[in-house]
């Protein structure tokens, strides 16, 4: 490697993990004067997180369940949120900042025993 004037080097690594998970790794850079070695650690989030929720409630009683959204991103997060099956309310869209924490309450409100 050349230095050219700098003094930091460029050592692009691709890293192409199967499953979610904690991945270490050593690498060894050697020379005729020098040794390192330089310890790696990748944390790989799933792409989808699944989830489920069971809603228990006497017949024709609403109930509400908050979810948490954390933002640890560097950036702020604006969902748009579309609900499936009959008797689900929710706000259609919510704002999450920067490393902050939003509660989406998701509403399950019968009309019939079911």
């Amino acid at each position: 490697f050349s230095l050219g004037g700098s003094d930091t080097v460029e050592f692009p690594i691709k890293f192409t993990p199967k499953y979610a998970g904690c991945y270490h790794c050593q690498i060894l850079l050697k020379s005729s004067c020098d040794i390192r070695v330089y310890e790696i650690e990748c944390v790989v989030n799933a792409d989808q997180a699944d989830a489920q929720l069971e809603f228990v409630t006497p017949a024709y009683q609403t109930v509400t369940q908050e979810i948490p959204i954390s933002n640890i991103s560097s950036e702020s997060w604006r969902f748009e949120a579309v609900l499936e099956g009959q008797c689900f309310h929710g706000p259609a869209v919510i704002n999450v900042p920067v490393g902050g924490t939003v509660q989406y309450p998701l509403t399950f409100k019968p009309v019939a025993e079911c």
